[in-house]
Parts: structure tokens; sequence; C-alpha cells
């Protein structure tokens, strides 16, 4: 599973979450990336250029994934 995060103004990564406050979750990390692109279309083209990156997806572990 991933997940995708904007950084805010103050450095603090926080999650991109949907109407009811979850976050977003994906099973793949294109598909992450796609809509990564589609809501933040600015910053991501931003990124291509040079300077910090303010997005990101991020891999998380699911329920059924057992942690090392």
């Amino acid at each position: 599973m991933f997940k995708i995060q904007k950084q805010e103004e103050n450095g603090i990564w926080k999650d991109v979450r949907n109407t009811a406050g979850t976050p977003l979750t994906f099973g793949s990390k294109a598909d992450a990336q796609a809509k990564l692109g589609e809501l933040f279309p600015v910053l991501v083209g931003m990124e291509k250029y040079g300077g910090a990156d303010r997005t990101r997806v991020i891999a998380i572990l699911d329920d059924d994934e057992e942690e090392n």
C-alpha cells in the first residue's frame, strides 16, 4: 500500500486525506503518483526543475503485512 503526503509551509509532512478525513491509500506506487500529479500539478511540476520536494509517495504496511 502507498499513501501520498504534502509538505506544509512549516516543513511538516501531512497525509493527503479524503473528504471523510482518512488518508488516501493506493494499491500501487504508480496509482499514488498519478493521483499526486492530479491533485498538485504545480508542485509536482516544479519538483522536476529543482528545488526541494513538497510532495511524496511513501509505502505503508497493511494490517495483513507482517512487520520484520
